[in-house]
């Protein structure tokens, strides 16, 4: 497992099922898909694309959030890789009108 993420929505106090999701990894001058995928019942997606897909670099999640927020219809999260071995876990604290993200284990 080298990337997972996990969506929370904090107004609600609940995790957010059936968020889609996009990681895009830059590449020279333009974002490439890499993965897509959904938020299970719990608000987590793991296991979603192929390691061997992992390596160093900058990364972006967009979470489609419109069913979520009427403010911020979509978040996208840019981050770097630099330690591509080590497990990154980057979730999404969501509210209708604000959002935060962080580094997690």
């Amino acid at each position: 497992m080298t990337l997972s993420t996990h969506v929370l929505d904090t107004g609600l106090g609940e995790p957010a099922a059936g968020v889609p999701v996009t990681l895009e990894r830059r590449d020279e001058q333009r974002w490439v898909p890499v993965a897509a995928g959904v938020t299970d019942a719990d608000g987590r997606l793991r296991d979603w694309f192929p390691e061997a897909a992992w390596r160093a670099g900058s990364y972006r999640l967009i979470f489609d959030t419109a069913a979520r927020s009427p403010f911020f219809p979509e978040v996208s999260v840019v981050f770097v890789v630099t330690e591509p071995a080590r497990h990154h876990h980057v979730p999404l604290l969501l509210t209708r009108y604000g959002y935060s993200t962080y580094r997690g284990s």
